[in-house]
């Protein structure tokens, strides 16, 4: 391995780790909003902190490192999503938020949380990101790796569904989504 290889190996894997550190709430809030349980998005988290750290020297473009690394943590919150989740009384209330709380405080969240479930997950990714995530459309197509114009129609179809949705739940007082 030659000195400059492994001089660019360290520039990467500090730049990552930089990266990591400067945006690990907006990654935790990412992750929260996949895996709606606050152990879980820890656990996403260290997971794609650990690949990216491991894998930066595979990075060859850095000016793109915050993308890639962006990109690591979506694709550890779809794994999660894969994975069967066991699920306890403990796990649903900490779910749902309802330690603590009254119910009636949390149906809101929980009804735009299940709706947003209903979304397929390119769907979901692209309005989580803009909205949850104040991201511009131009970071989002970066990201996901497609072009701005796939990225405008995947947001739009997904609020036309969100609005259906919670509208067809307010008129029906119900759940209209299968929760």
């Amino acid at each position: 391995m030659s000195l400059f290889s492994q001089k660019r190996e360290n520039a990467n894997r500090e730049l990552v780790e930089q990266i990591l550190l400067e945006r690990y709430n907006q990654y935790y809030r990412l992750a929260y909003r996949y895996a709606h349980n606050e152990a879980d998005a820890f656990d996403i988290v260290q997971n794609g902190a650990y690949k990216a750290i491991r894998s930066s020297h595979t990075l060859k473009e850095p000016q793109y490192a915050q993308t890639w690394v962006y990109r690591i943590m979506l694709n550890e919150c779809f794994q999660h999503l894969k994975r069967p989740s066991d699920s306890s009384y403990e796990d649903m209330l900490d779910k749902y938020g309802l330690e603590g709380k009254a119910a009636e405080d949390c149906y809101a969240d929980v009804d735009l949380q299940n709706a947003l479930d209903t979304l397929t997950e390119k769907d979901r990714c692209v309005v989580i990101l803009k909205y949850f995530e104040d991201m511009k459309l131009s970071e989002i197509a970066d990201i996901l790796e497609e072009n701005v114009n796939t990225v405008k129609s995947r947001l739009y179809r997904g609020l036309r569904k969100l609005q259906g949705l919670l509208l067809d739940e307010a008129e029906k007082g119900g759940t209209a989504y299968g929760a």
